[in-house]
């Protein structure tokens, strides 16, 4: 985490590349903590609450957390016609997995954190995220994703891969044996959505991720949300599935009928999401299938 300091003010800056940097007005640090696998921090910002930093990279903010986790969760969720058992891999802040416990047919969700750190600090820091962590429905498994994926007998509906960026812990979660493994541990109408970076910043890294995935899946595409936490503000994810499509099989009457209130999914937000910008649509042509 770089903090910049000036007489009036201190800033959380984040880089990308050698091109990009972006600050946070930054008030305290709640929380600095160095794992295993990573350094952890929790930052009270000006503009934005708390801020979950993972190596320096922004994970989430109070103020927009809603938009990625509305949108990794409820775009599979209301695509499979009947989600009963969900894997989250990652996801320490809790926000993937309270947004999953609000579907009523859920029977179990597991979710496999490698970073007890990010956990621990979320529950004591941020609870608007991880204030479902607790849930009995609810099996948190402090472990390696990729090992847990490769090993387990159980079989799933749905797997959301909250994922940080390709390097250090994440870089596993972003090849070919984690997908195929994936694939083994799901059901036979099962779907898959990963964090997939951003088009403009990381358009090799979607080229690659969505390759992946079509080699293995009949449908595989890519969606897109916007927020505020992350370098450009323009952001994806990969769909994958064994049977159910993101749109032609999406049954918007199932959004009003849960009763559920969201911050920015909805029924004409699902089907937009996938209306790719042609620059994006070019660069992922040949990769997108079904």
């Amino acid at each position: 985490m770089n903090l910049g300091k000036t007489k009036a003010a201190m800033w959380v800056e984040e880089p990308t590349g050698d091109f990009l940097k972006v600050g946070f007005r930054a008030d305290k640090v709640l929380f600095s903590g160095k794992s295993e696998f990573q350094s952890v921090d929790v930052i009270e910002t000006r503009g934005h609450g708390k801020m979950l930093l993972n190596d320096g990279l922004v994970m989430l903010t109070e103020r927009d957390e809603f938009i990625y986790h509305d949108m990794i969760t409820h775009v599979p969720m209301f695509t499979h016609p009947n989600p009963k058992s969900v894997l989250v891999i990652g996801g320490g802040d809790g926000g993937t997995a309270r947004e999953v416990l609000r579907h009523k047919g859920v029977e179990s969700v597991v979710m496999v954190e490698i970073d007890g750190m990010v956990v621990d600090a979320c529950k004591e820091f941020i609870p608007q995220t991880a204030s479902d962590l607790s849930n009995p429905k609810l099996e948190l498994i402090i472990g390696d994703g990729v090992d847990y994926v490769a090993t387990t007998k159980k079989k799933f509906d749905v797997v959301i891969v909250d994922s940080t960026d390709p390097i250090g812990p994440a870089t596993p979660l972003f090849g070919t044996e984690f997908y195929q493994n994936i694939k083994n541990i799901l059901n036979d109408d099962g779907i898959v959505v990963s964090q997939a970076e951003s088009p403009f910043y990381f358009a090799e890294t979607q080229q690659s991720l969505l390759g992946i995935i079509g080699g293995l899946f009949p449908i595989a595409t890519i969606y897109n949300f916007n927020n505020m936490g992350y370098p450009g503000g323009f952001w994806s994810f990969t769909f994958a599935s064994k049977g159910p499509h993101p749109t032609k099989d999406f049954k918007a009457a199932r959004v009003k009928e849960s009763g559920l209130d969201f911050g920015y999914y909805n029924e004409d937000i699902h089907h937009a999401a996938f209306c790719l910008p042609s620059f994006q649509k070019r660069n992922l042509a040949e990769k997108i299938k079904g």
